[in-house]
């Protein structure tokens, strides 16, 4: 009974971990270094899911189990599961504590220029994928208010996209940025000579010339495992002093370029500073809602 209850309160200590984890990432606000913020609701039904389960768990600790065995049909052996193998046991809990203690021992690091390198080229490519599919629909209810400021209603974002094209100036905002980011790719030279400012980190491709860089973001669907990277080519002569994973705020005129068989824009920088990465450094795609 001694050893049950022992591997009871072991388990209820694992649920409040992994609870306690949850709310250290809610109150630090590292949760969007993991998920897209359009989750966050989700997470926080986890830590009630795990309060639940810690207080079950506790309550098992102290029952009284002196009957448990009072009726005991024919070949019962008394093993209730609480006998495994101490190897097997070891593997188990191993797989449970592996992530508790890297959660809690290891800061988490925003991805940066060689975590784009490992997932390929970062401007459009022939067959390249539009990010239409990403522009999902949400049909709202009476729900709690939502974290994810990326939601548009569908009027907001025709505007949105209507005022791309009638602009003479274009501001790379984060709650635009794909939407934004793909017309432009798709259709260069309908933005040909116009002005644009724009933030990300310097990230540069094989083959680049010395004066060429890309002011990149990286792209967060759902959560960070599915993180895509989306970039604006720049040119201006000092682009050698700034080397990957420098975060800047750069301004100038849009051309269009043939890069790797494929016309793309590209910034003809004017004015440009280095600033410092920002708080949350992802973009998300633009979610609309049916009113």
């Amino acid at each position: 009974m001694v050893r049950t209850r022992f591997q009871h309160f072991f388990k209820a200590i694992l649920l409040l971990a992994f609870d306690l984890f949850f709310i250290k990432l809610h109150t630090t606000g590292d949760i969007s270094k993991y998920i897209n913020p359009k989750y966050e609701n989700m997470s926080f039904l986890a830590i009630w899911i795990f309060t639940l389960l810690f207080l079950i768990q506790l309550f098992r600790i102290w029952e009284n189990n002196r009957d448990e065995h009072a009726y005991c049909p024919p070949g019962c052996n008394h093993d209730h599961g609480d006998s495994a193998s101490v190897p097997r046991k070891l593997v188990n809990y191993s797989i449970i504590l592996f992530p508790l203690v890297t959660g809690f021992a290891l800061s988490p690091t925003v991805l940066d220029a060689s975590i784009a390198a490992n997932k390929g080229t970062v401007l459009p490519q022939s067959n390249s994928n539009s990010y239409d599919e990403d522009l999902l629909e949400y049909e709202f209810g009476d729900e709690e208010e939502i974290v994810n400021d990326n939601f548009l209603s569908n009027q907001e974002y025709d505007d949105k996209m209507k005022n791309l094209e009638q602009t003479e100036f274009i501001e790379m905002k984060e709650d635009i940025f794909a939407s934004y980011y793909e017309f432009i790719s798709d259709t260069p030279e309908k933005f040909q000579g116009k002005k644009i400012k724009v933030q990300g980190f310097v990230y540069k491709e094989e083959g680049m010339k010395g004066n060429q860089l890309v002011l990149s973001r990286f792209l967060i669907t759902h959560c960070i495992a599915d993180a895509s990277i989306i970039g604006l080519m720049a040119e201006f002569e000092q682009a050698t002093e700034y080397p990957e994973d420098t975060w800047l705020e750069l301004e100038g005129t849009l051309d269009v370029m043939n890069y790797n068989g494929v016309k793309i824009p590209v910034i003809k920088a004017v004015k440009w500073t280095v600033i410092e990465e920002p708080a949350s450094p992802y973009i998300y795609p633009v979610l609309t809602k049916i009113l």
